[in-house]
Formats: structure tokens, C-alpha cells, sequence
């Protein structure tokens, strides 16, 4: 199974928390033509919609959905950030300035377990708190029939870090194990999930693996969550630790990249029903 934990002490306020939650559930309570207000526009994922709607007959998740860009600043379009609830905008501004300071300190013990330490070590922490955030907010409404239904279709997150927030108790992420068993994450009040992205197994060499994950979803209850995408600095190479090579003398299983610009445009390229894993398409 990859790499995922649930996270407490996180320096999270309850109330930073609680005014997210409230605003992000508040969201998906308005009406449909509200929410168009902030709909994706053609060719972008950006905005209230369905991710990666690649032809008209494809099977579409059992989700409402809305992605922002947070961070840095200048990469929002905040004609897309919804003005209602009234202070959405806001609390979505410091959650995420909030996820993106634990996204440093997660790169940075991350990298202390690998035996990173130095120049390396700084340079990696410093980079995920310069570089990229985003804000994937959803809701998996009750579904009739849940066995005939997916909430979100099996994958592995090809970012660096992904930190997950729960709206609720209600239950819905799911992790593949070893042995092919789908194992449900319970939610734990209070907490937030740390699950590896791809980036991060390119850089720990294999040693952390971005872990399968899905969304099932519950006949009776509805399930609101809200994941962060944290990414390094755009011009960070994305390779594996040439500290973690030096001290365990194994050769690099991945190809080093130029950046993790380089790394994302890779992923965004690639074509949907493509037979051979994004993370497979990088090995040596």
C-alpha cells in the first residue's frame, strides 16, 4: 500500500476548520444556476464542474465538483471563486495559505525519514512552500444505487503532496492494498489525511508509493471533502534524491526531470485511456 496517514497536531485551527467546512458546504447547498456562475470554462479543469471529461459518451463520476488554483496568488482567477457564500472567498484564502505551510513541513520530515538532510533537505521543504496549490472541493451526493456508481474513478495523485480534509463522519475514500483489497479510510475527527503523490515517489526512488485510492458512495448519506494539491516550486527538477542514491547505492529506478513543470505538463498530456500507468511512463 503507498503512502497515506492521518494527521493530528497539524496547526490547524478548529475554527479555520469549521469556517471552511461550513463555507464549502454552503456552496454546494445553493442552487444550480449559482453555482454555473463559477462553471469551468472549454479546455480548463478550473472551476465548478467534472474533471478530465475527455468525450460525450463517457461515464461521469457520482460527484459535484469545484477546483480552484490558490496559490501563488497570481495563478488565481477569481472569476471562478464563487462570491457566495459571502465568505467563501475568504476562508478558502487562508485554508489554503494553511495547507500549503503543512505541505512544507510534510516535504520536510518526509525528507528526514529518506536521510535527507543539509542543503537538500532545505532546498526541498523551501520549494513546496513556494510552490503550487490547489483546491479540489467536493460533494458526493446519497446515490440510489451505489453499487451501480463510483464517486471517483481509481487513481494515484500525480502532485507532491495531497492533503485531505473531511467535511463529515461519513465514510467514501477507499486505499488499495498489496493484495488488491480496497481498504476504507475511516474519518477521525480533527485530523487531516497526508496522501503521497507521484512526485514524491519519483523523488524517494520507489521508497514511498503514491498509493491507488477511489471514492465509493453511501445509499443514505451524502459526503463533502476537501483536497489540497500541493506541488514544489515549478523549477525544482523532479528526479530521485541524489542524496538517497549516494547513501543507499542503488541505481535510480526513475528518469529525472527538469522540472516539476516538465513533470505536470507530462501528466495533463497524456491521453486518458492510455494502457500504461502516468508513474510507469517515467521509469528507467
Amino acid at each position: 500500500m503507498g503512502l497515506y496517514v492521518q494527521l493530528v497536531n497539524h496547526g490547524v485551527s478548529d475554527e479555520g476548520m469549521r469556517m471552511t467546512k461550513e463555507n464549502v458546504r454552503g456552496f454546494f447547498e445553493l442552487p444550480h444556476h449559482e453555482k454555473q456562475k463559477s462553471a469551468q470554462r472549454p479546455g480548463s479543469l478550473e472551476g465548478y464542474g467534472q474533471a478530465f471529461v475527455t468525450y460525450h459518451e463517457q461515464k461521469l463520476d457520482w460527484n459535484d465538483m469545484i477546483f480552484l488554483k490558490c496559490h501563488p496568488p497570481h495563478a488565481r482567477n477569481l472569476d471562478l471563486w464563487p462570491q457566495n457564500p459571502p465568505e467563501f472567498r475568504m476562508a478558502l484564502e487562508k485554508y489554503s495559505e494553511h495547507m500549503r505551510k503543512l505541505a512544507e513541513a510534510v516535504a520536510k520530515y518526509i525528507g528526514m525519514a529518506l536521510g535527507i538532510h543539509e542543503e537538500e533537505l532545505d532546498l526541498l521543504a523551501k520549494s513546496f512552500g513556494e510552490g503550487s496549490c490547489q483546491v479540489r472541493m467536493t460533494c458526493y451526493p446519497a446515490c440510489p444505487e451505489p453499487e451501480r456508481a463510483v464517486g471517483m474513478t481509481p487513481h494515484a495523485d500525480a502532485t507532491g503532496i495531497t492533503l485531505l480534509t473531511e467535511c463529515g463522519n461519513v465514510a467514501g475514500l477507499q486505499v488499495l492494498r498489496k493484495d488488491n483489497c480496497w481498504v476504507t479510510v475511516l474519518p477521525v475527527p480533527g485530523t487531516i489525511v497526508v496522501n503521497l503523490g507521484q512526485i514524491m515517489e519519483v523523488y524517494s526512488n520507489g521508497t514511498y508509493r503514491a498509493p491507488d485510492h477511489r471514492v465509493v458512495v453511501n445509499k443514505e448519506k451524502e459526503r463533502v471533502s476537501i483536497a489540497t494539491f500541493c506541488n514544489p516550486s515549478p523549477s525544482l527538477p523532479v528526479g530521485p534524491s541524489p542524496q538517497l542514491l549516494a547513501a543507499t547505492g542503488l541505481p535510480p529506478i526513475f528518469q529525472t526531470l527538469s522540472s516539476s513543470e516538465e513533470f505536470m505538463q507530462r501528466f495533463y498530456s497524456r491521453k486518458l485511456l492510455d494502457a500504461v500507468p502516468f508513474i510507469d511512463s517515467l521509469k528507467l
